[in-house]
């Protein structure tokens, strides 16, 4: 699971050279996810009740920004909207998924460490522990019930996104070593970007 570290959430760059065109349009998607000491990473996001065009947009917009920003989930808070909704595509080749007030029902008692990556968290790579399995029930864009058995990499991914949805991050879930060595490269890559834009 570890060799995932780089599609889970978050890839510091893609392995594979992007053209100039796919870069930008990476960078362009990355400018709207709030990044680390954003209060809205800290809050508990609310359910939704409205299942309209709206919401139906919100969705789309983030399957499209997770796709261009190179990730494979990503949380409504994480583009500021406090919203119980997360995305996510584990295949790049598989439709985008989206999970509307998702509840976990039931997770294995079988647990793995694996290294985490997050789109909020520039540069930051930690083992987090995780159930393999869950099962989790949500709603769909239409406000229709849906239940998701989910292993592996896709398990691990939408309880990430999880996380998000109630204002917790990587740093909370990992030892207090790995947290001290993940905020020395936040504060690297963060002062990096930094200097990128003067």
């Amino acid at each position: 699971m570890a060799q995932h570290h780089e599609e889970l959430e978050e890839a510091p760059e893609p392995a594979v050279a992007l053209d100039p065109e796919t870069a930008a349009r990476r960078r362009a998607a990355l400018e709207h996810v709030r990044k680390f000491g954003d209060p809205v990473l800290r809050s508990k996001a609310r359910a939704v009740d409205r299942f309209d065009d709206e919401l139906r947009d919100e969705i789309a917009r983030m399957g499209l920004l997770m796709h261009d920003a190179y990730g494979i989930g990503l949380a409504a808070t994480q583009v500021g909207i406090l919203h119980r909704v997360l995305v996510y595509r584990v295949e790049s080749d598989s439709p985008v998924n989206a999970l509307v007030n998702p509840e976990i029902e039931w997770s294995s008692k079988d647990k793995e460490y694996a290294e985490e990556g997050c789109l909020s968290l520039p540069a930051v790579h930690v083992d987090v522990e995780r159930p393999v399995h869950v099962r989790v029930t949500a709603q769909d864009e239409q406000g229709e019930q849906i239940l998701v058995e989910a292993s592996g990499l896709e398990a691990r991914v939408i309880q990430h996104e999880m996380d998000h949805l109630d204002g917790v991050l990587i740093l909370d879930r990992t030892s207090r070593d790995q947290r001290k060595e993940g905020m020395r490269a936040l504060r690297a890559a963060l002062e990096a970007a930094e200097d990128d834009a003067a």
